[in-house]
């Protein structure tokens, strides 16, 4: 307990000393001596963002769950903290033993957010670790490794890792890790069990492939070295139903973003929205069975002692028994007055069996997903979604008892024009109109529609992918549009972000290995939590794409033919690009696809597993 004695006479120092002392219901503690490999699970944002994180969670208890194997949490210390920590030389630790991440034979990342990337190098400085996995030498510990969706493509920071988790990480993950013990028993070099581990399905190695680049820029060609795949295929899980899942949480001394227990529903989303990332990354589509889902939330309320569930999916309504799901849920979550929450809930098949099931519980407010303000556009980006069938579903909402709802749109998408961006006060003001006209609707009350407007980033693996983002300018000029549309409405209510750091992740999203040069000379220039506003310093990031002799709009702005070989096309996530570039051409004629369950569009899944996509739900 070394660094006990450092780490305690800091901690009144700085704002929430909670975040960096471990301790907490829930936390795993293991004997040292009885460990075979240590995991740092490192979260690269503060720790109230990575607490509420559902697959930090899971795969927690899975490696936990092997007496063998410990697995901590590390988060990125706030401001305040780490100037402490460099002051007084005190390295990155896991919250549990307490001990240096330097000293593990895993250090981790989940990346879910391309803006945590400087606090990836960040971290890694902090704990002591070579930025650069070149310069980490033949010790075949500490492996730095990363997960999670924005692995679809790690090529902007292929140069900060040893490998990659491509897909779902819980049998995965504990395979590399027996992989590692018995080759690192042997007395294996870091070089050769990286080579043993790049031919287990999942695992992508970035130093084993060679990128080169064509005179005008774009990638000519990625080419696999010492024996590395040509092609590197996400993992999933076959059987969802058996997947494991958390039986307890580690509960917070103070408070986090989403501070409830959760639980998962399914996996994967019928839908094929075009810009839509997750609903390709997690095909094909899973679902837990009601008694799975029941019996799973039980033991969370049980154990951690939280008064609020909330069911995680992309779209939790599309499970093919979600009455018979919630039928399960109340008979334990109202006796017991635990607030349960269901969102993601589409429009299309939003019942009143739902809401009055929704009605007997403490529930929050209510949260649609338009995304586009006209049907044209809709169909554009294949929402499926007709005005119609929101006004029915608000109509219920409203009959219910609701007086607010929210509503998620995107400005900046494909084919978009400024009518469109009318379109969005347009339709919240319609929306308004059906509450004012309900004969049922509560009296004295009025009505709040609030409008969340994203801006669109282009993302692989979408139908998208092919797309420039919109300019800076462009933004700005429909953001005044959608202004000026709202101004004089007292019921609607429409909030916005400033563009700058949506267009970064747009660059991080679709970039190549030559990004890994421009993330390096953003750190060295301070930027860390970018994804946080008050630390966002977009004109650092642009002295570092100028030093590396790159631009922003060759990455954001840029229209990409079907032929260009992209960063990402070495990784397969098993939908076929020709499947996204059917998409794209309907897309272009306004035209939809029907969703799975209504009909198979040939994406490449079945073609992949060998069997169909609702098998998966049955076994």
């Amino acid at each position: 307990m070394q660094l006990f004695d450092q780490i305690e006479p800091l901690l009144l120092q700085v704002q929430k000393p909670a975040r960096y002392i471990g301790g907490e219901m829930g936390s795993i503690m293991k004997n040292p001596a009885d460990i075979k490999a240590r995991f740092a699970f490192c979260f690269p944002d503060r720790y109230d963002v990575g607490m509420s994180n559902l697959g930090m969670k899971i795969l927690y208890s899975c490696i936990n769950a092997r007496p063998e194997y410990w697995c901590e949490r590390v988060f990125a210390p706030d401001e305040d903290f780490e100037a402490l920590m460099r002051t007084h030389h005190l390295p990155l630790y896991g919250l549990e033993s307490l001990e240096p991440i330097r000293d593990a034979d895993f250090i981790g990342f989940t990346l879910g957010y391309e803006l945590c990337y400087t606090n990836i190098l960040n971290m890694l400085d902090l704990a002591g670790v070579p930025i650069r996995q070149c310069d980490r030498g033949e010790k075949i510990a500490p492996i730095v490794c990363a997960g999670g969706s924005c692995c679809c493509n790690p090529e902007p920071i292929a140069d900060f890792f040893d490998l990659f988790f491509l897909g779902e990480g819980e049998e995965l993950d504990l395979e590399v890790m027996d992989l590692y013990v018995k080759m690192r028993d042997a007395g294996a070099t870091r070089s050769e069990f990286l080579r043993a581990a790049a031919q287990i399905e999942g695992v992508y190695v970035p130093s084993f492939y060679d990128v080169t680049y064509n005179d005008d820029g774009t990638v000519r060609a990625v080419t696999p070295k010492d024996g590395a795949p040509a092609t590197v295929r996400k993992r999933i899980i076959s059987d969802f139903d058996k997947c494991p899942a958390p039986e307890e949480f580690v509960v917070p001394f103070s408070e986090i973003v989403h501070d409830r227990a959760v639980t998962e529903v399914l996996r994967g989303c019928l839908r094929g929205c075009r810009f839509c990332q997750a609903g390709f990354l997690y095909r094909p589509f899973r679902e837990k069975s009601p008694e799975t889902i029941c019996e799973q939330s039980r033991k969370l309320i049980d154990n951690t002692g939280y008064d609020e569930l909330s069911l995680c999916s992309l779209s939790t309504s599309d499970h093919s028994q979600i009455e018979e799901m919630m039928d399960g849920l109340l008979t334990f979550t109202e006796d017991a007055h635990i607030n349960l929450s269901l969102p993601s809930l589409r429009v299309d098949n939003f019942s009143s069996g739902l809401m009055n099931r929704l009605r007997r519980v403490r529930s929050s407010g209510l949260t649609f997903a338009p995304e586009a303000g006209t049907q044209r556009l809709r169909d554009v980006i294949n929402k499926n979604v007709t005005e119609e069938e929101l006004m029915r579903t608000c109509k219920i909402a409203f009959n219910a008892g609701q007086t607010s709802v929210k509503l998620y749109f995107m400005m900046g998408l494909p084919t978009e024009t400024d009518d469109d961006i009318r379109g969005i006060i347009e339709l919240a003001q319609k929306v308004v109109d059906l509450f004012y006209e309900g004969e049922r609707r509560p009296k004295g009350k009025p009505v709040q529609i609030s409008c969340s407007v994203a801006t669109f980033v282009p993302k692989p693996f979408t139908p998208f992918e092919f797309h420039p983002q919109d300019t800076r300018e462009m933004i700005a000029h429909k953001q005044k549009i959608l202004e000026d549309a709202v101004s004089g409405h007292k019921r609607i209510r429409a909030s916005w972000h400033f563009p700058d750091t949506s267009i970064l992740e747009a660059v991080l999203a679709r970039g190549d290995r030559r990004l890994c040069d421009v993330i390096y000379g953003a750190w060295k220039r301070g930027c860390i939590m970018d994804a946080w506003s008050e630390h966002f310093h977009y004109d650092r990031w642009l002295d570092a794409f100028a030093e590396a002799g790159l631009n922003v709009e060759f990455y954001a702005n840029r229209e990409r033919s079907y032929e260009e070989v992209f960063p990402w096309d070495h990784i397969d996530y098993y939908v076929d690009k020709q499947f996204l570039i059917r998409e794209n051409e309907k897309a272009k004629q306004a035209q939809t696809t029907q969703h799975c369950r209504l009909s198979c569009a040939n994406c490449g899944v079945i073609k992949k597993t060998g069997k169909p996509c609702f098998s998966y739900s049955k076994q």
